[in-house]
C-alpha cells in the first residue's frame, strides 16, 4: 500500500462533517477488541492473522486474506489469535447507498445483510492485487482533492464492491457442500423462503416449525448447527433489515413501519430495534440518513 501508518478519509461538510469514506490501516491487535457499532458500512480485509469475529449473535472464524463486511450499527468485534495486519474501508450511506445502487452493484444481500452465511469472503491470489490497486487508487484520489473527486471515488468503490460480490457468489456454493447428501439443505432453503414470505406476520420459531412440519426443538438445532444462531435471532435480523431499509429510504413514521412489520405496539418495536441496534429508530434515521444518499 502507498500508506503505512495513517488513515486517509473524506469528510462530508454538508452533513455535519461526518465521515463519507475512509481507508484505514490495521496494525495493532487492540484495534479489534472492543465491540464496534459504526454508523457506516465497513469492509475489513485481514491480510495476515487468524482468530474469530463476532457479529450480532453469531461467532465465525477468520484467517489470512479474509475480508469481512458489516452494516451501519451492526455490532461486531474481532478476537485475533495471532498478530493481525490488514486494512479497512469504511463508507457512509450518504456517500454511496447500496440499496439505491443495487442494480449496478448487487452487494446488498450478498456482502451485506446476508442473514444466512458468514459476512466474509476469501481473497484469492488472483484478486489480491486488484483489491490493492483499487484501494491505492482511492487513497491517491482522496489525497489529491481534484475536481470530480466524489464521482471518481464512487467509481472505485463500486468496482471494489462488485469484485467482492463476485467472489462471494463464486464461493457461496461451497457453504452448502459440507451438508450435501441429506435433507437439511432442503429444509434450510424452505426456511429461508418462509422467512422471506412471512417475516412481516410470523415472528416466532414455532410459526416456522409448523410451516416446516418439524418441532421447534428440531428447528433450533438445525439453525444453530448451520447458521450459528437461534431461529429467533434469524427472524429478528430479517425484520430489522427491512426496518432499517424503510427508515433510510422512506419518510414513513416509526409507527407506520412498526405496523407494516406486524407490530401492533410501536413502543415494543422501538424497544426491540434499540436492543439490537443500540440506537432508537429515530436516531438511526437521523444518522444513517432518510433517503439522503
Amino acid at each position: 500500500m502507498i500508506f503505512e501508518e495513517q488513515s486517509v478519509q473524506l469528510i462530508n461538510p454538508a452533513h455535519d462533517n461526518q465521515l463519507a469514506l475512509m481507508v484505514e490501516p490495521l496494525e495493532r491487535n487492540e484495534h479489534f477488541t472492543a465491540v464496534r457499532r459504526n454508523p457506516f458500512y465497513s469492509a475489513i480485509w485481514i491480510k495476515k492473522g487468524e482468530g474469530r469475529f463476532r457479529v450480532d449473535l453469531a461467532d465465525w472464524a477468520f484467517s489470512d486474506n479474509s475480508m469481512l463486511f458489516f452494516t451501519p450499527y451492526q455490532p461486531f468485534s474481532l478476537h485475533p489469535e495471532s498478530v493481525v495486519e490488514g486494512v479497512a474501508l469504511h463508507f457512509h450511506s450518504d456517500f454511496f447507498c447500496i440499496e439505491k445502487h443495487k442494480k449496478e452493484v448487487a452487494c446488498n444481500g450478498v456482502l451485506f445483510n446476508n442473514l444466512y452465511e458468514p459476512p466474509s469472503v476469501f481473497v484469492d491470489d488472483g484478486t489480491r492485487n486488484e483489491f490493492e490497486s483499487i484501494l491505492n487508487s482511492m487513497v491517491v484520489e482522496m489525497k489529491a482533492g481534484e475536481f470530480a473527486q466524489t464521482e471518481m471515488l464512487v467509481t472505485w468503490l463500486k468496482l471494489f464492491l462488485i469484485k467482492a460480490s463476485r467472489l462471494k457468489v463464486q464461493q457461496s456454493p461451497q457453504a452448502l457442500a459440507d451438508v450435501a447428501g441429506d435433507k437439511e439443505p432442503f429444509l434450510l432453503a424452505r426456511l429461508k423462503d418462509h422467512i422471506e414470505a412471512y417475516y412481516r406476520s410470523k415472528h416466532t420459531p414455532a410459526d416456522y416449525a409448523e410451516l416446516l412440519h418439524i418441532t421447534p426443538k428440531s428447528l433450533g438445532k438445525l439453525v444453530k448447527t448451520h447458521w450459528n444462531r437461534t431461529p429467533t435471532a434469524i427472524i429478528q435480523e430479517r425484520i430489522l433489515v427491512e426496518a432499517k431499509r424503510e427508515l433510510y429510504l422512506t419518510n414513513k413514521s416509526v409507527k407506520e413501519i412498526a405496523w407494516e412489520l406486524g407490530f401492533g405496539d410501536e413502543f415494543y418495536f422501538s424497544r426491540l430495534f434499540k436492543k439490537n441496534v443500540q440506537v432508537s429508530p429515530q436516531v438511526y434515521r437521523e444518522t444513517v440518513g432518510m433517503g439522503r444518499g
